[in-house]
């Protein structure tokens, strides 16, 4: 009879008390030990670039990464890649490769063309004409510069 008036009364009573007290059921396996709590992204150099790697280093690491590559290739039977051949043209300077304010340019250019496209198809939603969308995004580029 206890067990049964316990079961049927007590308990969810306390759960109700328990549910509106302080979100218990909120916090109930959260805190600073949790399994499930998802850690701080800190950035490793948050004020200044990382630092720059010796070429040396960067050349033996390369060469090494080619070699393991090359070794795996011919386990399975494949050609093997010419490791010096293929370190020199990792390792070459990007003459042709976009600076970082042209890459983020064209990020910011896509991005800009994203919006317009969106506005573009609320418009069309709402009954309106269309815009030109390389003429809207040039235009919003240059509102922002």
């Amino acid at each position: 009879m206890i067990v049964l008036l316990f079961t049927g009364v007590a308990a969810p009573i306390a759960g109700l008390l328990l549910r509106r007290v302080a979100g218990g059921w909120d916090s109930i396996g959260k805190g600073p030990f949790a399994i499930e709590q998802q850690p701080q992204l800190v950035p490793r150099y948050p004020h200044q670039p990382a630092p720059a790697v010796d070429p040396a280093i960067q050349a033996a690491e390369v060469r090494q990464m080619l070699n393991a590559k090359s070794e795996r290739r011919q386990r399975r039977g494949e050609a093997p890649i010419d490791v010096d051949a293929e370190a020199k043209r990792l390792l070459a300077p990007a003459d042709r490769a976009p600076s970082p304010g042209a890459r983020m340019d064209a990020e910011l250019r896509a991005e800009v063309r994203q919006l317009v496209a969106a506005r573009n198809e609320r418009r069309l939603r709402q009954g309106l004409a269309p815009l030109d969308v390389e003429a809207e995004t040039e235009r919003q580029l240059d509102r922002i510069a």
